[in-house]
């Protein structure tokens, strides 16, 4: 089926999300003989499509480009057959099946719906940030920690995703600057412990970030603090600025429908990527709160498609 091919009324697998999870689970139905249809959203690619070099990902000894290893997986996927569509799922009816889902003012049918939708992370909302993206800045200290050796960085957050990642990077940065807008940390007090106890973490208190400073060309330079409560400016430098302040998984379409735990992820079967409502299936960030990496989406995403293929065997 290429790339053109018009949206058929009724599908076996209709996927949302295109980044590791969709795209995988894409390649998998694909070859499955399963034609599935994946609607890529308004990111697509996700997350790393924002990322320059992924150096962790199984089989680039040398590292790859994000938005080169997301254009392979769509390439592969494509190749046996799966439909990659640039639109996005406005609403859906699991009240029966097949599946209704809406996109683009058009209802197609679905036998089965794999929600790959992802996460995305809580930024501070500066221009600056934005820009930077990719460029010294960071939201994920696991992918990109390794190219900070011996340089300082500084970390936003108080939670304890904040501290966990203050402390992974302090195997790599010369300094840690931890900033944090109140007078004490969200973190548990295991978490608070390890930071106090850790020569490399200085915390800045009552203090926000008001810019990122640096460019594409130079890379990150320091950022731009103000106190809270004293009003006073000051600049603190570094060259990886890490914001660690939480994700959000993209499930908003799903109240009400499927299950989700206090955050919003979506509540999968233990050992599957079942859902409450059979024929569904949630891989990736969009049901990991904890892992959040490129391989582990992959996997799940490799598993709800197997997932879906046996559903249908089941109930064909």
């Amino acid at each position: 089926m290429s790339k053109n091919t018009e949206l058929k009324d009724h599908y076996k697998v209709v996927i949302m999300g295109s980044g590791p999870a969709g795209l995988t689970a894409a390649l998998y139905t694909a070859r499955a003989d399963l034609e599935p249809v994946v609607f890529e959203g308004l990111e697509a690619g996700g997350q790393l499509t924002l990322t320059t070099d992924v150096e962790n990902f199984p089989g680039f000894p040398n590292g790859v480009l994000g938005p080169e290893l997301m254009d392979s997986m769509k390439q592969q996927a494509e190749r046996f057959g799966a439909h990659c569509l640039f639109g996005e799922i406005t609403k859906v009816d699991f009240s029966k099946r097949p599946f209704v889902i809406t996109s683009n003012e058009k209802e197609i049918l679905a036998e089965t719906f794999i929600i790959s939708s992802g996460a995305s992370a809580k930024m501070l909302g500066l221009e600056s940030e934005r820009d930077l993206l990719g460029y010294g800045v960071s939201t994920c200290a696991t992918c990109d920690g390794f190219f900070y050796k011996d340089k300082e960085i500084v970390v936003i957050g108080g939670g304890d995703t904040a501290v966990e990642e203050a402390i992974f990077l302090t195997k790599f940065g010369s300094k840690v600057t931890l900033v944090h807008r109140r007078d004490e940390l969200r973190a548990s007090k295991i978490m608070q412990d390890r930071a106090f106890a850790n020569e490399k973490i200085e915390l800045v208190w009552d203090t926000e970030v008001e810019e990122v400073l640096g460019s594409k060309e130079t890379g990150v330079s320091g950022v731009r603090v103000k106190n809270v409560k004293t009003g006073e400016v000051s600049e603190i430098s570094c060259e990886g600025f890490f914001v660690a302040i939480g994700h959000t998984p993209n499930t908003g379409l799903f109240k009400g429908q499927l299950d989700m735990d206090e955050n919003g992820y979506l509540v999968t079967q233990n050992g599957t990527t079942e859902t409450n409502i059979p024929g569904v299936f949630a891989a990736g960030d969009v049901q990991d709160h904890q892992y959040r990496q490129a391989i582990t989406a992959a996997g799940t995403g490799c598993m709800a498609a197997i997932d879906a293929e046996r559903f249908l065997n089941e109930n064909e």
